[in-house]
């Protein structure tokens, strides 16, 4: 039987901010904007007492708690700590899988000690690199593993066994399901579908033909069924960046700049990882929030900021400049050749971070 285990850093961004400011500890702290269209990227728990969560509207945030602070992010920071974690991580097997720059799947499972004491051993390495604290999830497959961090944060370590998971999934609630959001937890709930165990009594079929393939997925998971296997290393489909406006937008000129600003972006991802693509993307999302995807692909690989800023304008124009006020602009790429590109003209640019994203 296999041993995973699910870390995930607790309040991640915010808890390295109070980390290194002490005088936010003990405070409601946002990291992300609070002005114009800004965003939540990350709260702290004293901000989630007040029903503050990523992704809500930064304004949003200050009505629920009038002395919240907000903190602009400081990714290279977060890129810092987490490359630390990855380490540790590291220590114990070759077989981690990241998610995000603040939590991982581990596979110890030809490790001859037990999963629970790695697990707790990461934790109090972790707090001793970094002073924060992470969440940890035990048990024999990845799904599980992933609900068992949830269950006891912040701060936790839970271990699902065989003998405890099967009953557990059928009492839980459907928003505890990786891979239930609110959209797909509210149509459940429109079925009369609300606990594991309403997923459980229904058959294949029909969560196929309601859900789709996450219907499957969800039918399997419910029966403790998930084989997939801890991938040290995932091929990336895509890369690119994307900007929401501070006001809509709809001058032509005013668009050709933000595309610019955008392809700089690209051009330092794609150099950092040392990737080519040849089908490159506009996404172009309206001010009454459609959106809309232009692509184009070519017979020679794209990196350099001129072609990448050529074919994005001729996406903006194709088949013709989009009439209504824009809120937002990506760049993307994808069909990678991933072959060095040491030897091709570096390019220089000064970037700053997207705070509203």
């Amino acid at each position: 039987m296999r041993k995973i285990i699910h870390i995930d850093m607790d309040a991640f961004f915010a808890s390295v901010e109070q980390h290194d400011n002490p005088e936010l500890k003990g405070k409601a702290v946002v990291v992300g904007g609070a002005e114009n269209r800004g965003v939540v990227a990350a709260a702290s728990y004293e901000a989630r007492k007040y029903g503050i969560k990523s992704a809500m509207p930064g304004k949003t945030a200050s009505r629920l708690c009038k002395d919240l602070i907000f903190v602009r992010p400081n990714f290279e920071r977060y890129k810092e700590v987490s490359n630390q974690i990855m380490d540790i991580f590291h220590e114990y097997t070759d077989l981690v899988e990241p998610l995000s720059l603040d939590e991982a799947y581990l596979d110890v499972s030809d490790s001859e000690m037990f999963a629970t004491k790695i697990a707790s051993n990461i934790k109090k390495k972790i707090l001793e690199t970094t002073g924060l604290t992470a969440s940890a999830g035990v048990s024999f497959n990845k799904f599980l593993a992933k609900i068992a961090s949830d269950l006891q944060k912040p701060n936790g370590l839970t271990v699902l066994t065989p003998e405890i998971a099967q009953n557990l999934i059928l009492r839980l609630d459907i928003s505890k399901f990786y891979g239930i959001g609110e959209k797909t937890a509210e149509k459940m709930r429109n079925l009369g579908i609300n606990k594991g165990q309403d997923i459980y009594d229904l058959e294949e079929d029909y969560l196929y033909s309601n859900f789709g393939k996450a219907g499957v997925f969800f039918y399997k998971m419910v029966r403790c069924d998930d084989i997939r296997a801890v991938v040290p290393f995932r091929e990336r489909k895509s890369l690119g960046a994307e900007d929401t406006f501070d006001a809509d937008i709809i001058d032509l000129d005013d668009l050709k700049l933000k595309i610019k600003e955008i392809t700089q972006r690209v051009v330092s991802r794609l150099d950092k990882k040392s990737l080519k693509g040849r089908t490159i993307t506009l996404k172009i999302k309206y001010h009454d929030f459609t959106v809309q995807t232009r692509s184009k692909t070519v017979d020679s690989n794209i990196y350099l900021f001129d072609d990448i800023y050529t074919l994005s304008i001729e996406l903006l124009n194709t088949p013709a400049v989009p009439h209504k006020a824009i809120r937002l602009l990506g760049i993307s790429l994808s069909g990678f050749n991933e072959k060095t590109i040491k030897d091709r003209p570096k390019q220089i640019y000064q970037l700053e971070f997207d705070f509203r994203k």
